[in-house]
């Protein structure tokens, strides 16, 4: 069978749609993928140990569907629990999809807790896994910082392709950052 040029553009269009709905997570396209060593090996970078950070909402490594911003998930931010880092003033926590360019579910700041319950982030902060397909990379990152900071960088509900540069300004002045800890999850759209 012989496609006409006509049909063949058609085509090639609808691919190319199917294309960039596929491949994005929420309202903005564009920029590259990031992958789960990329952020770490940033982290690794700055010199300073690692701590285990644990959650409840966290099992076999899939998120618990409670957390999620979906039609079966309540838009709850996971527990989290870590042992104090001595000499931090308080903590930053981030979740990012990193299966999406980074794109950033949880950003607190000015931390103090280390045993955080199920639901303590407010919506201004946290909105739970809403991937649009297939499965995702969320993974967690608890920043112990010895001064606090007034503000830190990242879009929340966004993409977030320079979102080294926000960890690197966390460490501002040098030393800033003491101690990191980090937990990754998935979580697969339609998953109940």
């Amino acid at each position: 069978m012989i496609m006409s040029k006509k049909n063949f553009a058609k085509l090639g269009f609808i691919i190319g749609i199917l294309c960039l709905i596929l491949s994005g997570c929420g309202k903005e396209s564009g920029g590259s993928e990031m992958n789960i060593s990329d952020n770490e090996d940033m982290m690794s970078g700055f010199g300073v140990r690692q701590f285990e950070v644990t959650s409840d909402d966290l099992h076999d490594g899939v998120w618990d569907t409670i957390i999620t911003n979906t039609e079966y998930g309540e838009n709850v931010s996971p527990s989290l629990s870590w042992d104090p880092v001595e000499g931090a003033d308080s903590y930053v926590i981030y979740m990012v999809d990193t299966t999406a360019r980074n794109w950033m579910h949880w950003k607190s700041n000015d931390v103090k807790d280390t045993d955080i319950e199920r639901g303590w982030a407010s919506e201004d902060e946290y909105v739970g896994p809403y991937p649009p397909n297939g499965t995702h990379d969320y993974e967690i990152y608890v920043i112990a910082i010895k001064e606090g900071l007034d503000t830190i960088g990242g879009d929340f509900d966004a993409a977030n392709t320079g979102f080294d540069d926000d960890l690197k300004e966390l460490n501002v002045p040098a030393g800033n950052i003491l101690a990191y800890g980090h937990i990754v999850g998935t979580y697969t759209h339609g998953d109940m």
